[in-house]
């Protein structure tokens, strides 16, 4: 049996799969947001009680926000900060007193779906998260791809390719920089166009709820949204040309970006010539936890 653990920064999820990926038992407790020593303590009572419920010693696997750095071993690149240059895979390890294995949560989407959900028998999967943020990741041959330097697929914190002039130099990005596809098609950056063009503050699924009685405004936002996301997975495209791409967060379950999106990204790839499959993730919000536990 297989623990798969999604660390996020509000909740902690954990489950367990049998050999043929069957849920056998979930749980789910909150991120002692900010606290270190915090974490490491509720991802080893959280494995201890899973394991409690099947009766049964699992490997775990944890997908987790940023990745560890090959260099030093220590996390990097984490919006959940507290964990940032921490050694955290030693502590975890120690505490739970075995081996596990980490990976990125966009990889452990790519990982999940390549091996049964949107891209299974696909060798080359690349996997979207478009939520609060937006992070990607690789799958080969059904296993992550994370590179030499731990950022393998993480097309993110790029700037948005073809830049129209009234998008340039692009809103400011936590990682340093401006103008950055996690500033555009995020849910957070979906949110913030809608505000910039009518100074109103709404949630995505109120937006969303204006674009289908016929706001214009609102009309106006979704189909930049689509032409943003479409010149990202364009440029995912030109750089490594993926077999599939499959798409998973909240943004994912919006119809309408699905709208001829093919034909949108086709006149940004090279050669004008497009046709990769691009889709909705099968397993939805379970991708994340059930990645971590196909790491083994």
């Amino acid at each position: 049996m297989r623990i798969g653990i999604d660390l996020g920064g509000t909740k902690i999820e954990g489950v367990v799969l049998d050999g043929d990926g069957s849920v056998r038992a979930r749980l789910r407790v909150a991120t002692p947001k900010g606290d270190y020593g915090g974490t490491i303590n509720a991802l080893g009572d959280l494995v201890q009680e899973l394991e409690r419920l099947v009766s049964n010693t699992c490997t775990v696997g944890i997908g987790m926000p940023g990745a560890i750095s090959p260099r030093t071993g220590r996390v990097k690149n984490a919006n959940s900060t507290w964990l940032n240059g921490q050694d955290f895979s030693t502590d975890v390890s120690r505490r739970l007193q075995r081996e596990v294995r980490f990976a990125n949560d966009a990889n452990c989407l790519a990982v999940s779906e390549a091996i049964d959900g949107a891209g299974a028998g696909a060798r080359v999967v690349f996997a979207v998260i478009i939520g609060t943020g937006c992070g990607a990741g690789l799958a080969i041959d059904g296993a992550v791809h994370q590179g030499q330097n731990g950022v393998a697929g993480e097309w993110g914190h790029n700037t948005l390719g073809w830049l129209l002039p009234e998008e340039y130099p692009g809103p400011s990005c936590y990682c340093g920089r401006r103008g950055c596809i996690e500033t555009f098609i995020s849910g957070s950056g979906f949110e913030y166009d809608y505000l910039q063009l009518t100074g109103v503050h709404k949630g995505g699924a109120a937006i969303m709820t204006d674009y289908q009685r016929g706001c214009k405004k609102a009309d106006r936002v979704v189909h930049r949204y689509r032409s943003r996301l479409s010149r990202a997975l364009a440029m995912s495209i030109n750089f490594f040309d993926p077999d599939v791409i499959v798409l998973g967060g909240g943004m994912s379950n919006i119809d309408a970006i699905y709208e001829d999106l093919l034909a949108m990204v086709e006149p940004w790839v090279l050669g004008g010539e497009c046709q990769t499959p691009i889709r909705r993730s099968l397993h939805g919000d379970a991708s994340g936890v059930r990645g971590a536990a196909w790491l083994w």
